[in-house]
């Protein structure tokens, strides 16, 4: 009988702590945190770029000059408590002034490939569903 006990006991408790753990990590989902998506640096940001779009030692400090100053630029924009609806239009105008500033930087080859990536970073935003539209003529 004793051992019975201790066995609904320990039952109901693991119940009771896979719940609590279950509740806990709920409002953190709902902020964006632990969906498993980790934005990067602008150093892992210019390490992919590098090997993507083979970088030379010329291009490689414009480029994390470039990718630093938008970081900055995000982070105040984050930081200056603004509603997340506001503060979207001006991230997306960030990331678009930034690509603008690597695409002129960059070769011809270099920007074929590099907006390979921009359409892949979108196809996975997107959900990795339906392929990208292709570019205007």
């Amino acid at each position: 009988m004793n051992t019975r006990m201790i066995r609904r006991y320990a039952t109901r408790l693991g119940a009771v702590a896979l719940w609590s753990a279950a509740l806990c990590t709920a409002p953190m989902l709902a902020q964006g945190g632990g969906g498993g998506r980790m934005m990067q640096t602008p150093q892992q940001q210019l390490d992919a770029l590098t090997t993507q779009l083979t970088l030379t030692p010329d291009q490689v400090p414009k480029v994390k000059a470039i990718l630093d100053a938008s970081a900055k630029k995000m982070t105040d924009l984050r930081d200056s408590g603004a509603d997340p609806a506001d503060m979207r239009p001006k991230m997306m105008a960030i990331r678009t002034d930034q690509q603008t500033q690597i695409k002129a930087l960059l070769t011809d080859d270099q920007k074929t490939k590099y907006d390979a990536v921009i359409a892949a970073q979108a196809n996975r935003q997107r959900g990795g569903g339906a392929p990208p539209p292709p570019p205007p003529q």
